[in-house]
């Protein structure tokens, strides 16, 4: 049995590859644990997102006039209180101008803006994941490819086809394309889960803003005054 002169595992591998393949182990790496870190923090992010967001749509779900809406929810975070704000804010716009036609339509305009802008910030991360999972395993081959090059450059060299002078390169090469693959799943994998989780958060905040738009246009078409208008600051 030959013994091969290099040391195989991983870590070797990675100690006795050229410059170039150790760069792009290295960058592989690196691509690997962004993948990891966003992972977690999405998690943390959309579960406390989500968390608040069916609390509201709760509490929306139970009121029977905006006024008693208000006062439930007033103290609810996330985007549920933009939400909440944006709406008011509409209210008071139209006391002030004296101008109520229209003022539905500008309420769900301004919910709509406020829904796409925590969506828009929910989803930050998304984009890295895209790049990770569609370059990482080019970038491998790439590696690969530099590796297999100087093997044979090796070979050439060593005016030898033993096998104990080729395969180390050749496993170096190997080692980058794997990397490639490990980098790339993980980022396709978790890009999908995170696209479904925000198409679920969007879900939701589009069920608050229906929610508070049939409260406010239920009291809008009462002839008593409908809505408790906060004193302008």
């Amino acid at each position: 049995m030959v013994q091969l002169p290099h040391d195989l595992s991983p870590l070797g591998m990675y100690l006795q590859a050229d410059i170039f393949v150790k760069s792009v182990m290295i960058s592989l790496a690196l691509a690997s644990l962004a993948t990891w870190t966003i992972l977690f923090a999405k998690m943390i992010q959309l579960n406390l997102a989500k968390r608040q967001a069916k609390v509201t749509l709760v509490k929306l779900g139970n009121a029977k006039t905006w006024y008693e809406a208000e006062q439930t929810i007033g103290f609810d975070k996330g985007a549920a209180l933009l939400l909440k704000n944006a709406a008011q804010a509409e209210l008071q716009s139209a006391q002030r101008t004296n101008a109520p036609q229209g003022t539905l339509d500008r309420i769900g305009a301004a919910l709509a803006r406020i829904e796409a802008g925590a969506v828009r910030k929910i989803g930050v991360g998304a984009g890295v994941l895209a790049t990770i999972g569609s370059i990482a395993p080019f970038v491998g081959l790439l590696g690969t490819v530099w590796g297999i090059m100087n093997a044979f450059i090796g070979i050439s060299k060593a005016q030898t086809t033993n096998l104990a002078v080729v395969a180390p390169g050749i496993a170096e090469a190997l080692f980058a394309t794997a990397l490639g693959l490990v980098a790339a799943i993980p980022a396709v994998i978790v890009y999908n889960w995170l696209t479904r989780s925000i198409a679920g958060y969007r879900h939701i905040l589009a069920d608050i803003a229906c929610a508070i738009e049939r409260l406010i246009g239920r009291d809008l078409e009462k002839s008593q005054p409908p809505v408790r208008l906060m004193a302008a600051e």
